[in-house]
């Protein structure tokens, strides 16, 4: 298994006090007024200067006018420097005699012994940081960096391009700028789709006084062809003195391997910096210069703790002939958790209301639309716990497993520790209550479909027996839901602008599940996923992917505002006082866990 070689390198090879102060004297602790950057988060920065010194300082001093050859050397060296501190294997990559991938590479780098040469793409660095982390404000601050250390003449000044995947991430990269911007007068980040680089380079150069120009676009959008929105890289290609900022780049369809060596073609004169939550790649594992993925984000106490539950969501196949009672058993135990949860989150906000989140489920599936689909099926369980229809032998089968299962006190993934288990919360749990904490509802009833007429995505559903709805379909079209499942279903329009999507993470939000495929698994942050339930997913490394992205939503904490990390790290570093600790002492643990 490769390990992150240079992160361990970064670590060992010079402190960052003994840098040259043109190196050294950056504020990474200061992002916004609101906003400072976590310790971990200063810390990768930090190895990335020191890398950045290595490469253009230490292996060949950089001076303008310097010829290309000369950053060959460079490669050269970083990757004499790898194999002389345990790099071992071949990581050059196999090209096919003749194929598109070889004829795209041909100009640009030798691939006359039909291989890739690792030297040919080794300036690079990656950023192994887990979802929540906050990779994005590592960016925007690396902008800064890079700035700095052009304008004292220690690096290049190469244009810089950000490359993400998706409109959402754009946006919330303008967001991060913006809020930056406001806090900086020293450095204002303009940003400039790519499709303007030659005007802007026409009209500016991309460093002027305190503002810097940073390209930005959609990394799916980079190919070798132009068409309306697709741009050929060729036309940007500027001698590959690009600075190449990747997040989640790797992400994509098929054309994804082309594209990875579109953005190495890119920044072959220049530097490559890769963000991502999902790394799987060995040249990019050892190529992490800072790794803070899902398991050490949890072992820091920045997530939740993470616990698989044995409970299977095998009977949800249709090649299984399970009876509805098995089918309703485990969607029970799903609701019973949830209504676990909720019974700790109101038994601590009557002590301190200012604490932690309100619980949520998270029902995430691998067909929506097709006949019988995973999650049609667990919408009709759904309908029918919600109308009452609950046998009480069911129940008391489905509450004695579970409660078997959760007094066992299952180990944590990634630690070495247990959950911990209260008992009498879990001990007086009827379905009453769970009608009360998940469906919003004194008495059961017939579910209710809302719909707002403008939004094609969601479908809200109450029961009429409440006047709150309690669960949310968010996926890429509802029509077919409309026509066919929920036909005999009363539905009612809603004529709200916003939807209840967008409201999730306010205090009044009274949707307590949330379903849906994996086209909305990311874009969105909340605290609020006590429960996730995975049916049918699948197998292979994209459903791995998938996995550890979502999970990565369900991760997140804030036991008091802007406080983003578990209790006992708070209460540990003083930054919540022992009377508030000893509050929540009881009830914390299960709103900072995510039962799987």
């Amino acid at each position: 298994m490769p390990r992150p070689l240079l992160q361990e390198l970064a670590d060992d090879f010079v402190r960052w006090d003994n840098l040259p102060p043109a190196w050294s004297s950056f504020d990474l602790s200061e992002f916004s007024e609101s906003k400072r950057m976590w310790d971990y988060q200063q810390k990768a920065l930090e190895r990335a200067i020191k890398v950045l010194w290595k490469f253009y300082e230490e292996f060949a001093d950089y001076h303008p006018g310097e010829g290309l050859e000369t950053n060959v050397e460079r490669n050269r060296k970083l990757v004499e420097w790898y194999q002389r501190n345990g790099l071992e294997g071949d990581l050059s990559l196999p090209l096919k005699d003749g194929s598109r991938v070889q004829r795209l590479l041909d100009p640009y780098f030798d691939t006359g012994s039909g291989r890739l040469d690792f030297g040919s793409f080794v300036n690079r660095m990656c950023f192994w940081m887990a979802t929540g982390s906050g990779k994005t404000l590592v960016l925007v601050k690396l902008i800064q960096v890079l700035k700095g250390l052009i304008e004292t003449g220690e690096i290049p000044p190469h244009d810089i391009l950000v490359l993400t995947y998706r409109e959402d991430l754009i946006e919330q990269l303008r967001r991060h700028v913006d809020e930056f911007n406001r806090s900086h007068r020293d450095c204002f980040i303009r940003l400039r789709e790519l499709r303007e680089y030659p005007e802007v380079k026409r009209v500016a150069t991309a460093f002027s006084g305190t503002e810097v120009n940073v390209f930005y676009y959609r990394s799916d959008l980079m190919s070798d062809e132009q068409k309306e929105k697709i741009v050929d890289f060729r036309n940007y290609d500027n001698d590959g003195r690009w600075f190449v900022m990747l997040d989640e780049a790797h992400k994509g369809d098929k054309e994804d391997s082309k594209r990875q060596h579109i953005y190495a073609i890119l920044a072959r004169n220049g530097f490559l910096f890769n963000f991502s939550a999902t790394f799987a790649d060995p040249r990019d594992i050892i190529t992490t210069v800072s790794n803070f993925n899902l398991p050490e984000f949890i072992r820091a106490g920045y997530g939740k703790h993470i616990t698989i539950l044995e409970q299977t969501f095998r009977a949800f196949r249709n090649e299984d002939d399970y009876s509805g009672d098995e089918k309703q058993r485990i969607v029970l135990k799903a609701l019973m958790l949830l209504a676990y949860a909720a019974t700790c989150a109101q038994a601590l906000c009557r002590k301190r209301a200012d604490m932690y989140h309100r619980p949520m489920l998270m029902t995430l599936v691998n067909s929506v639309n097709v006949e019988d689909a995973d999650l049609k099926l667990f919408f009709r369980e759904l309908a029918r716990i919600g109308n009452g229809d609950v046998d009480e032998d069911v129940w008391q089968k489905a509450w004695a497993e579970l409660r078997e299962e959760l007094a066992a006190r299952p180990k944590a993934m990634f630690e070495d520790e247990s959950i911990a288990f209260v008992e009498a919360a879990f001990r007086s749990l009827r379905l009453k209550d769970v009608l009360r904490l998940v469906f919003n509802a004194d008495a059961g009833g017939e579910i209710e479909v809302l719909q707002r007429g403008s939004d094609r995505k969601e479908l809200a559903f109450k029961l009429k027996s409440s006047d709150r709805p309690f669960a949310l379909v968010k996926i890429g079209d509802v029509s077919g839901w409309l026509k066919e499942e929920l036909a005999g279903y009363e539905v009612g329009e809603r004529f709200e602008d916003e939807s209840y999507f967008e409201q999730l993470n306010r205090p009044d939000s009274s949707v307590n599940i949330l379903m849906g495929s994996r086209s909305f698994y990311e874009g969105w942050d909340s605290n609020r996923p006590n429960v996730i339930c995975y049916i049918n997913i699948g197998t292979g490394t994209d459903a791995r992917k998938f996995i550890l992205q979502s999970v990565g939503r369900g991760v997140r904490i804030e036991p008091k505002k802007g406080l983003r990390r578990r209790l006992r790290f708070l209460s540990r570093e003083g930054m919540v006082d022992d009377a508030t600790y000893e509050a929540a002492r009881n009830e914390s643990p299960i709103l900072e866990t995510l039962l799987i």
